[in-house]
Order: structure tokens, then sequence, then C-alpha cells
């Protein structure tokens, strides 16, 4: 199951959802640690806090331990929380530099997944692993019994609809166009995303629908319909027209000017990404969706790519990187003289 799927159930179900084992896999770390918190909070409901809550690392504890430490009963509440990280470490490093002794100790992986065939009912174990083999038998009976979480890293394209769900979740509506926009000011770190749908959140009201002019006011001052301007006019040569859309931006803060470079350099990639899918031989519809653009946005996309001459989006690329290190610290002019350089290039 995915991440997102366990925390819905947890939400909506509570400790109903809740199974003896979990075996947590990916790399997404705020994934990772929202399941762990979120199981500990319904397993440890109604209980003593730090009466049954015993947390271990692979690797400077045995696997024996860990399953003593499980098989144990709670006390002055309903459920033990086991939790145990970098379940990795467990793995074999190559199975033929084992020496005779090693090979006559139980693997720790097997001490586990012996336990997970007959668990304790009481606990609720957690074993989280950035990815362990497909082969080893407790993934296989992760997966055949349903209690895998995938916590993998979230795909640019799927962004703007995680944090549409994320802000659903909340009981606040958000447009995907709306996402999309916060995804392109934020970039994709997962961590930022989610506190950004909070405070947008709390920014509303409750109930209250999160919109541009919400991100606008709270995030930064830079609409979704500026950056398409502003890139149209740069696809198309149009100083002027760049430069004055950039001058009705208003940079509020030295922070401002990063989400506005932010947005520009993720139209750049879009941009890139949809050429890249078209010359491959993907329809348009196909390709927008896989590069990410709006729908609505797809045929003037195109067009703009159309007016491009070749190597463009990759010396903007280019451009918008030395942008980067210069807006953070890189250069002692101000954060405007940097984004309008940056425009200045990119029309030249």
């Amino acid at each position: 199951m995915l991440a997102d799927d366990l925390l819905s159930a947890l939400e909506e179900r509570g400790e109903k959802a809740l199974a003896p084992i979990f075996l947590v896999l990916g790399e997404e770390s705020f994934l990772v640690e929202e399941v762990a918190r979120r199981v500990r909070e319904v397993a440890c409901a109604g209980g003593v806090p730090g009466f049954n809550d015993d947390r271990f690392t692979a690797g400077e504890v045995t696997a024996s331990q860990v399953v003593s430490a499980a098989r144990m009963l709670p006390m002055m509440g309903a459920r033990r929380y086991v939790v145990v990280r970098s379940v990795e470490r467990w793995e074999p490093r190559s199975e033929a530099s084992s020496d005779a002794s090693d090979r006559k100790k139980e693997a720790p992986l097997d001490v586990i997944t012996a336990y997970a065939a007959d668990p304790n009912p009481s606990t609720v174990l957690v074993l989280i692993a950035q990815k362990l083999h497909g082969s080893r038998k407790i993934v296989t009976m992760a997966k055949k019994g349903d209690f895998i979480v995938s916590c993998d890293s979230v795909a640019r394209q799927r962004l703007p609809d995680w944090a549409a769900r994320r802000s659903r979740a909340s009981g606040h509506a958000m447009s995907s166009a709306v996402a999309d926009h916060l995804v392109d000011l934020l970039g994709g770190e997962l961590g930022p995303l989610a506190e950004a749908v909070e405070r947008l959140g709390l920014f509303v009201g409750q109930g209250a629908p999160i919109t541009d002019d919400a991100v606008s006011r709270m995030i930064a001052p830079i609409r979704a319909g500026s950056v398409w301007t502003l890139t149209d006019a740069l696809c198309d040569r149009d100083l002027k027209k760049a430069l004055k859309v950039l001058s009705e931006i208003p940079l509020r803060s030295r922070g401002d000017a990063l989400p506005l470079l932010g947005a520009v350099t993720s139209s750049v990639r879009k941009l890139a990404r949809l050429d890249a899918l078209l010359r491959a031989g993907e329809p348009l519809q196909t390709a927008g969706q896989l590069a990410g653009v709006m729908p609505f946005r797809l045929q003037a996309t195109r067009d703009s790519l159309r007016r491009l001459p070749p190597g463009t989006l990759e010396r903007w690329l280019g451009l918008c990187a030395r942008a980067d290190v210069d807006l953070k610290g890189g250069a002692k002019r101000g954060d405007r003289a940097v984004v309008e350089s940056l425009v200045l290039s990119m029309c030249g």
C-alpha cells in the first residue's frame, strides 16, 4: 500500500487500520517519518506516554532483542509500539563472503520473518528500511499480507495532485492549477509543501478553499498567471514585456526572489520535458501529462516551443542555475537586480 493510503485509513478508521506489523520501505524521509509518527499516535492512544514505546536501530541491537520487545505485553495501555530503523543493515552484504560460523546463525531478517508469521496481536511492530531485496522472505510475506508500506519519492508530475489531496484531507479545496503553482514556487520536497498547505489552511480559515490569492499573500507574491505571461514573453524574446511583468511582481523580502526563480526554472524544465517527449513521438496530450503541463496551457506551451531556436532551453537552465547561486549569496547585487539580469540574458 502507499503511505498516503495508510495515513488516510488511520485517519478514517483509527486503531482498526492498525496491523501487528508494518514494513515501511522507501527513501522519502518525510513520508517515512509521518507514517511512523501517525502509527505510534494511534497505537499508543489512551496509554501512558513512554510505557509502551520502544525504538531500535538495526545493527545496534539483534533481531532477537527486537522480537523479545515485541513479545512483551503492554503496560497500562492497549498496545505496544516497537519501531526498528535502518533494517537494511540486517541484509547480508555478500552471501559468498559469509564464513561457516555466520552461516550457522539464523539471519536477522529470518528471525523477523518467523515473528511476522505469528506476531503478538497487542504490539505494532514498524520496520523501516530505505530498500530491501525483493526476494527476501519478509518482503514477499509483507506483499502477500498487505503490510508493506511504500514511501518512495513522489514524481514531479504527481506532486500537484499530492498537494491537492493533502489540502482536501485537511478540509480545504485546492484546484490543480493552484497546486501546480505551489509546487513551482516551492520545489519537489514534501516537507515544505506539507508545511505550506498547513499554513495556507490556517490562513484561509476552516473549510475555505485555498486560492491563488492565498498563495500569493502567504507563500510568495507571485501569481501563476504572471509566471505564464513572463514565460511567453521570454519565448518571444520580448524584453520590454518581460521586464514589465517582472516590475509588477512585488519582491517584498529577500525570500521572495527564490520562489520566483523556482517558478521560472520549473516552467523551463516543463518546456524541456515537453520538447523531448514530442521529439520522441509522444502524442501532445500524453506528453503534456508526463511533462506536468496543465491541460489549458498545453497548446500555448507547444507554440512557445516552436518559437525557440535550438539549444535555447539548455542555455536557459544554465542561466537559472547561475541565478540560483547568486540569490543564495554568490553575488553582491540585490535580488531584483539578479532576476532582472536573468531576464536580460534569457532574452538575449
